[in-house]
């Protein structure tokens, strides 16, 4: 017994460390502009990037089940920091779009995503007693990443210049996934207990899964969740600076209350949904995320209004995207969470990919603000009629009960 909690606490320790070094390219948008400046390109261009990014992170969480099955999860996570680290460093010396958009967005993205995911499915699958706390603690600290980074890595473009400090990123990304390949190992995928009388959720395969409606209207929550706040978190500080009249210096801190309240969004909805359930407390966000958008397109703004928009936005596009793993655990089964959860994913590089083109086609902020809102209600009342896949619906304060079937087929 001692053995396995050293071993469940190794893989913990290693986890948070993966999840801080991963967390990182959240720290984009403080490049755009030295980007731009240096290059000559527009802001629209380089900020295309972390769109290019995102997607490439949720494509790429499509192979990680057997990537990892082939070299392990040791060598999986040294293999996505050499990539991550390689991408960074030569997306340093880029003297075009092109290269920034292929080593600095897809090949970083890739390494990101595939790492990502069998991290966070490893830790799950090792603490399947706790999977709302270990979920938020997981991607808290990815969130975490970014709000140390943007300190670091602000530091260094002040001191070092963009060329250095790209360099130094994706030297630190590396050692970090290292370090945590020495301490994560390979979880067991066991079903957490089970109430007395109660059946166990039904491991779906991936194939399975896609015959349900469930999984589709899961995708549809978890895209519109994730273009809102992507949407946000890549170009935070152009909005403010467009929107609230913000001067460079004051739009640059946005990126900081990004990361913090990201970060606190994760760890306080992760807790929560372990006594709510779940679905409605996606729902609650993205009704508070629709309501901020509003705000942005609609209300003239001052300092502190944008602010606190922000702040919301971020918060629950952070509580989000902790839920979303184990909430597909539960709909889907544990046994084959990573692919599972790797399909219902690509909502996450879908949806930051194409609000860049949704965003071009209305014509900037304020009308985007304006779609956001209203695909967020849809996306509410989507989530608040959801369930697991034959089953009844359950009360608001039943979500950790184990729901019971009402047939026994699929």
């Amino acid at each position: 017994m001692k053995s396995s909690s050293e071993s469940r606490l190794s893989v913990l320790i290693g986890t948070i460390i993966a999840m801080v070094g991963l967390g990182t390219i959240y720290t984009w948008s403080l490049f755009n502009q030295p980007l731009a400046d240096k290059f000559g390109w527009s802001i629209g261009a380089v900020a295309a990037t972390f769109s290019i990014m995102s997607f490439a992170l949720s494509f790429s969480t499509l192979s990680a089940s057997s990537i990892q099955k082939k070299l392990g999860i040791r060598g999986l996570l040294m293999v996505c920091g050499a990539g991550m680290g390689v991408g960074l460093m030569i997306g340093a010396l880029s003297t075009s779009l092109w290269m920034l958009y292929i080593f600095a967005g897809i090949l970083v993205g890739a390494s990101n995503g595939i790492a990502y995911m069998t991290t966070l499915s490893n830790a799950i699958q090792s603490f399947p007693e706790k999977k709302g706390l270990i979920s938020g603690i997981a991607v808290g600290a990815y969130g975490t990443g970014s709000l140390l980074f943007k300190y670091v890595l602000g530091f260094f473009l002040a001191h070092a210049g963009l060329v250095q400090t790209f360099l130094y990123w994706g030297l630190i990304s590396m050692v970090l996934l290292f370090a945590s390949a020495f301490l994560i190992k390979e979880a067991k995928a066991q079903a957490a207990p089970q109430k007395s009388g109660k059946q166990t959720q039904k491991d779906y395969t991936i194939g399975g899964m896609l015959h349900t409606k469930e999984a589709y209207l899961l995708f549809f929550v978890l895209f519109t969740a994730c273009m809102s706040g992507l949407y946000l978190i890549g170009s935070v500080a152009n909005i403010g600076v467009s929107l609230a009249g913000l001067d460079a210096a004051a739009a640059a801190n946005a990126v900081a209350l990004v990361a913090i309240f990201n970060t606190t969004g994760r760890i306080i909805l992760g807790a929560a949904s372990d006594h709510f359930e779940r679905l409605k407390v996606i729902a609650v966000s993205l009704l508070v995320t629709a309501g901020a958008a509003l705000i942005l397109s609609q209300v003239t703004l001052n300092f502190a209004l944008f602010f606190i928009c922000v702040a919301s936005v971020a918060f629950c596009f952070g509580g989000n995207i902790t839920i979303f793993p184990t909430i597909v655990a539960e709909f889907f089964g544990l046994k084959n969470q990573s692919r599972n959860y790797g399909m219902i994913y690509q909502g996450f590089g879908i949806g930051g990919l194409s609000v860049s083109f949704i965003s071009g086609m209305l014509g900037g902020f304020a009308p985007t603000f304006n779609f956001i809102a209203v695909i967020c209600v849809l996306a509410a009342v989507t989530a608040l009629l959801l369930h697991v896949p034959g089953t009844k619906k359950v009360h608001l304060f039943s979500a950790r009960k184990v729901q019971e079937r009402s047939s026994s087929g699929d």
